[in-house]
This record gives C-alpha cells, sequence and structure tokens, in this order.
C-alpha cells in the first residue's frame, strides 16, 4: 500500500507546462507562418489601393458610353473633357490624392477609339508608372473597353 502511495506522489510532484524546446517550435513555426503570409498581405494591399485606381476611371467611362450612344462617336471635339456629360479632367490639385490625374485622348485619327488613363499615387506597392489604360471601340453603336491591367487588377 504504501508502495502505491508514493509512485502517486511522484507524479503529482512532477513539474507541469511546456518545456523550451516545445516553445522554440511553436515561435519557429509562427515565425515560419508570418514570414509566409506577409509577402501576401502587402501584395492584397496594393492591389486593395489599385483598385481606387481602377474606379476613377468609372465617372468617365460611363460617360463616354452615354455620350458615344447619343453622337454615335467618340471623338474629342464631341466627347472630350466637359462636352456633353464628359467631366473635367482630373488633376492632382482637385482628387482625394489617391490618383495624379485622369485623362481623356484619342486613340486613332476616325474618332472610334478613346483612351482614358488614370495615373496613380505612388505609395504603397503602386508606382508612378502603374497607370490604368482603357481604350474605348466604337462599333455598331456600341463601346468595348480592352484594359491593361497587369498584377495589380
Amino acid at each position: 500500500m504504501n508502495n502505491v502511495k508514493s509512485l502517486r506522489n511522484k507524479s503529482l510532484n512532477k513539474a507541469k507546462g511546456f518545456t523550451l524546446i516545445e516553445l522554440m517550435i511553436v515561435v519557429a513555426i509562427i515565425g515560419i507562418l508570418a514570414a509566409v503570409a506577409l509577402p501576401a498581405y502587402q501584395s492584397y494591399t496594393a492591389k486593395a489601393k489599385y483598385t481606387e485606381v481602377v474606379l476613377a476611371s468609372s465617372a468617365f467611362k460611363s460617360a463616354l458610353e452615354v455620350c458615344a450612344q447619343v453622337e454615335n462617336t467618340l471623338a474629342i471635339a464631341t466627347c472630350g473633357h466637359s462636352l456633353n456629360g464628359i467631366p473635367v479632367a482630373v488633376t492632382a490639385a482637385n482628387n482625394g490624392g489617391i490618383i495624379t490625374s485622369v485623362t481623356i485622348s484619342e486613340g486613332v485619327a476616325d474618332a472610334t477609339n478613346t483612351v482614358i488613363t488614370v495615373v496613380p499615387v505612388a505609395g504603397g506597392g503602386i508606382l508612378v508608372g502603374d497607370e490604368f489604360i482603357l481604350t474605348g471601340t466604337l462599333a455598331n453603336g456600341k463601346v468595348t473597353w480592352a484594359d491593361n491591367c497587369s498584377t495589380l487588377c
């Protein structure tokens, strides 16, 4: 009987908790997961910021589509900035700091193409060279759009 009692006491007196090696393994696993997750998170935030750049073209895109339907042309002389409902050109002075500029230009001489160029403010994973360019083509009374989306879209 004494022998059983002494075995119980020994097991109760044994230290409880994690060893140093176990804690170091957990810290190493967390470090590896963080090293993998951080670049993915940075890429995600850059894409989220670039969404603002893409959205900056929305008002111009919609207005150009309406102008093309009404006027049957995408010529800058008819569907340019401040004409037939097209917004004025956006510059750094009159936006919220997300973009440097939004401009419309004519794609080809026959006025069936138009180009919307959005230049972003550099920062947060976005470079000045990461311009968003939409090219609209008018055919059969319909404007179709092509973009230059890269890894940020």
